[in-house]
């Protein structure tokens, strides 16, 4: 498939003989004879290369230069002119032009121009395609943040990161708990080694002890031969444990020893191997109240939350949602030119996101593929409405307004209250988990 150039030039004359020049080095040569037109088949036809006369009939092309970078910066814009003075090349390699030519010009020179043009958009989509393919590797990108409690809570995993700490990290199915363990193991002393991830709840519980150790041949139907478990794959390195709560009782044991000693034994085997692992967990469950109610070794718990690390739901993190959302974009390489409206925007930003950073990636694809144009307006994109099994009595909003983290503030105060100061139970009227109401608790400073 050819490359493709928009040419923009109202000389109709030199625009035919150029669009000649360029067809005959094989280029595919899109022609506009205004400023305005070039910038509307700009956005429909993506070219790869722009070049743009100076003096158009309806506008300046230093403008439509302006225009293009502003939109994609990364896209190569040739400008021509046969007005052509130091002062004005300067102004348009200030602008972000790739070259500028000076009228009358050979064939050979400009298409010698858009050849370097196509190499170097080329080895920038090379450079891009390769860091993001450092962040789909390592797992660490969307990590970027404007909410304070979630800055904050990067800043310690990263301070974290450098130690041997087992680390616990909790939050709500879809917020990125196996995202911010890679990003612990990346700026940890063993990034060198691998990260092996266990997702405990799709290992049918008949397995996972083999999964998690290994086995020997013929340890049981099927084994035929000797196999290396998760601890011995992730040796030198990091083993995370997702939904760690899902673990039965005679595992959480078998767990915490391998985790204390520091050796495994693989099934079937009667001897031990020594590991050397950093255990990162997650779960989206409260450990500490399955820990009340006998489903799971309190022992093990502390072990694993050495340092406990909870991630916000999206629904407190708002501010976050349109970088999210256009991240998600880039990384499901959306065509130039599109993007959110304001209004969608709005929409995002005001919804809360049960399956928070999960369901908002899987809504900004299904808008992807239905949106109708290069805008994707509230047409192209569907939310749930919210539903509740009751309704509360909203109290008016006086002609001053009303601070909303003090209204948050006073109901976890008053359900402290009613409870007696049991935060399980406060949590329950809050119909919250324990999890979120510790971490509420902390946020506004509640002893």
């Amino acid at each position: 498939m050819a490359d493709t150039i928009l040419l923009i030039d109202d000389d109709e004359s030199l625009r035919r003989v150029t669009e000649y020049n360029l067809s005959e080095a094989g280029f595919d040569v899109i022609p506009a004879s205004s400023g305005q037109k070039g910038l509307e088949l700009f956005n429909k036809k993506n070219p790869n290369i722009v070049i743009t006369d100076v003096k158009l009939g309806d506008m300046d092309g230093l403008e439509v230069l302006a225009a293009i970078k502003a939109e994609s910066p990364d896209t190569p814009v040739i400008v021509i002119t046969a007005f052509g003075s130091i002062e004005m090349a300067v102004k348009a390699m200030h602008e972000g032009a790739f070259n500028f030519i000076t009228k009358p010009f050979d064939r050979d020179t400009l298409r010698l121009s858009c050849t370097k043009a196509l190499e170097l958009s080329s080895l920038r989509s090379q450079k891009q395609q390769l860091a993001d393919e450092v962040n789909r590797l390592t797992g660490t990108s969307g990590m970027e943040t404007a909410n304070s409690a979630m800055a904050e809570l990067l800043e310690t995993a990263l301070r974290v990161a450098s130690s041997q700490a087992t680390v616990l990290i909790t939050g709500e199915s879809g917020t990125g708990k196996e995202v911010l363990a890679r990003l612990v193991h990346q700026h940890s002393p063993r990034k060198g080694g691998p990260m092996v991830a266990v997702n405990c709840t799709a290992i049918p519980d008949n397995l996972i002890e083999s999964e998690l150790f290994g086995h020997v041949k013929g340890a049981f139907t099927g084994a035929i031969a000797n196999r290396k478990g998760r601890f011995q794959t992730a040796d030198q390195g990091t083993l995370f444990l997702d939904e760690i709560g899902e673990l039965k009782m005679d595992m959480q044991a078998k767990l915490l020893r391998a985790i204390q000693e520091r050796e495994v034994e693989p099934v079937g085997s009667d001897r031990t191997e020594n590991v050397d692992v950093r255990i990162i967990a997650a779960t989206n469950k409260d450990l500490h109240e399955e820990v009340e109610k006998g489903r799971f070794r309190e022992d093990l718990y502390y072990r694993l939350s050495v340092i406990p690390l909870h991630i916000p739901p999206l629904r407190d993190r708002r501010e976050d949602i349109p970088a999210l959302a256009n991240h998600f974009l880039k990384k499901l390489t959306a065509p130039r030119g599109v993007k959110f409206s304001d209004k969608v925007m709005s929409l995002l930003k005001r919804y809360d996101w049960p399956g928070n950073i999960r369901e908002l990636q899987n809504t900004v694809e299904r808008s992807l593929i239905l949106r109708k144009g290069t805008i994707i307006g509230p047409d192209d994109i569907s939310l749930p409405t919210a539903k509740s099994s009751e309704t509360l009595e909203i109290p008016d909003i006086p002609p001053d307004g009303v601070s909303l983290e003090d209204i948050e503030k006073g109901l976890i105060v008053k359900a402290l209250e009613k409870s007696g100061g049991n935060r399980s139970q406060a949590a329950r009227l809050l119909k919250i988990p324990r999890h979120v109401f510790i971490y509420r608790l902390e946020k506004f400073g509640i002893e």
